[in-house]
């Protein structure tokens, strides 16, 4: 174990009492360092020998950190090389109707937006029939670069009518989801959603802000969003970068 490898654990010794054993208080310890990026994406994690030595362990115990990482997705091991951070990659359930950060955060992942733009713009004919406004109606677009363990993973283009777009203007986007505001801050509760889904090729400018070459494959979906009496209130076109990002769902045969 490297002195640089020591200072990234931040080893200050195991609580032998506790109830979380070793095992999951080393794997505890890794996952912070991994969420946070002190070990980024592809990075090699300490040996089991490594982490024998750091923390006084068994190999037992060692491997059971290591592979409850495993099954949290979090790394992935190459048989005599070692364990390496996986690539974040978000998967969202497409059954239930939620913002990213939500859906997200629920799983133990940081997330934030980075703000790129919000601005007055007059409605194209696909924005004015999914709001139910005229063409070239002025509404509010906001665009925001998602990130997922400090990488970039979706570009999102969200357009709203002015009397609620020009009140998001001048909230923290960047830390808060969207529908969290529109429900807790604005009593806008959400019924439903119609979304499409479809395989892309990054323009310049996505490129450029997802941090991929132009040309990459990305997933593109348009959300219209719906509150609960039926008012069409976010619209919005998601760029996701292609091996990123998972929608799940289930269907049953009726």
């Amino acid at each position: 174990m490297t002195k640089q490898e020591d200072s990234k654990l931040g080893a200050s010794g195991l609580k032998l009492v506790s109830p979380v054993p070793l095992y999951g208080q080393i794997k505890d310890m890794l996952r912070k360092k991994i969420l946070d990026g002190s070990y980024p994406p592809h990075s090699k994690l300490p040996s089991e020998s490594e982490l024998m030595a750091l923390f006084d362990v068994s190999r037992i115990t060692a491997r059971q950190a290591i592979r409850d990482l495993q099954k949290e997705g979090l790394v992935f091991t190459i048989q005599g090389k070692g364990s390496f951070v996986t690539k974040p990659k978000a998967v969202q359930d497409l059954t239930r109707l939620e913002g990213f950060g939500e859906a997200m955060n629920s799983k133990g992942y940081e997330t934030y937006s980075r703000l790129i733009g919000a601005r007055e713009v007059p409605a194209s004919s696909e924005v004015a029939h999914a709001l139910k406004v005229s063409r070239d109606t002025p509404v509010i677009e906001i665009e925001r670069v998602r990130y997922l363990n400090r990488s970039p993973i979706s570009l999102d283009v969200s357009y709203f009518t002015l009397d609620v777009g020009r009140r998001l203007m001048d909230e923290d986007l960047e830390t808060r989801d969207i529908f969290v505001i529109l429900e807790n801050d604005y009593a806008f509760p959400l019924g439903a959603a119609d979304i499409v889904i479809n395989a892309a090729v990054a323009d310049e400018k996505e490129a450029e802000l997802l941090a991929v070459e132009a040309g990459a494959p990305i997933l593109r979906m348009e959300r219209l969003t719906f509150t609960q009496d039926g008012r069409p209130i976010d619209y919005e076109h998601l760029y996701y970068i292609g091996d990123a990002y998972q929608y799940r769902l289930r269907v049953e045969r009726r």
